[in-house]
């Protein structure tokens, strides 16, 4: 079975995945949006994002070998268990740079507006780590794909959306359609990996694949002719939908850490219009 390289296996084992998935997207939706991020808004994006991985790698292992359910861990839990003693620290020091960073340097507008997004983080993990504690309809709503896919979309397009939402001549309905693509996008990468480690029938994910690509085929064909530039990041989401679905097909032929990895880096597509 095919590997992934070393270089590769790291990126994802130290939860370095997520923040590059984070700033690549929000630098494409700022290039959708035409304006420019300070580079204090990228760093921070992608220090409060590592952050909340490893921590909730962390609590994931923690979890596991608390309760017994070891079998459950994957590598990346084993990874950061092994190594909590340098990873917890570092996070720990991610998040104190963070907040340095939103002390000195946010806007108070800004702050009001993304302490919205913390009070939904702080959801995700009351809501993802204890969820065996709530009624199991809120449960399900409340699931770990669906909360990833909504905060990891709102904070990758929020600092582009303040921005474009206040320059003269602004269109919203393009970005927000273009966010709307990348939420289904994080959702169908979270709800794909969950099945494929859980061993489970990904029939249902596979069409959600499919109503995805043929939805963000309709809304570029849209948008094509009211703001190309948001056309084009829809086209590039649409990119890696194909490329999951692709993962999905030959999911037997690599590994399960080359697979996990694979899937995010699937999602770096929109690097092609950064490149530009």
């Amino acid at each position: 079975m095919l590997d992934a390289p070393a270089p590769l296996r790291l990126w994802h084992l130290a939860s370095l995945d997520a923040p590059t998935v984070a700033v690549v997207w929000a630098l494409a939706f700022a290039w959708a949006g035409k304006v420019r991020l300070p580079p204090w808004v990228l760093v921070l994006l992608a220090l409060v994002t590592w952050t909340v991985y490893i921590a909730d790698r962390l609590l994931d292992a923690r979890n596991g070998f608390r309760t017994g359910a070891i079998h459950r861990l994957r590598e990346r839990h084993l990874f950061h268990h092994r190594h909590r003693r340098i990873l917890g620290p570092l996070a720990m020091a991610s998040a104190c740079v963070a907040a340095w960073i939103v002390v000195a340097l946010m806007p108070p507008a800004a702050l009001e507006r993304n302490s919205v997004l913390a009070a939904a983080a702080v959801a995700y993990f009351s809501g993802v780590h204890t969820r065996r504690k709530l009624p199991k309809l809120l449960a399900q709503f409340l699931s770990k794909e669906f909360l990833v896919g909504v905060l990891f979309t709102t904070g990758c397009v929020l600092p582009a959306l303040s921005r474009f939402v206040a320059s003269p001549g602004s269109l919203l309905g393009p970005l927000s359609a273009a966010a709307a693509c990348f939420a289904a996008l994080a959702w169908l990468n979270c709800s794909l990996i969950e099945r494929w480690e859980s061993a489970c029938e990904v029939r249902q994910v596979s069409a959600a694949a499919l109503g995805l690509i043929l939805a963000g085929l309709l809304f570029a064909m849209i948008l094509v002719w009211i703001e190309p530039r948001a056309a084009a990041l829809v086209a590039s989401g649409i990119l890696s939908a194909l490329l999951l679905a692709l993962l999905d097909r030959t999911r037997n032929r690599v590994t399960p850490l080359a697979l996990r990895t694979a899937a995010d880096l699937v999602l770096l597509c929109p690097v092609i219009l950064l490149c530009r």
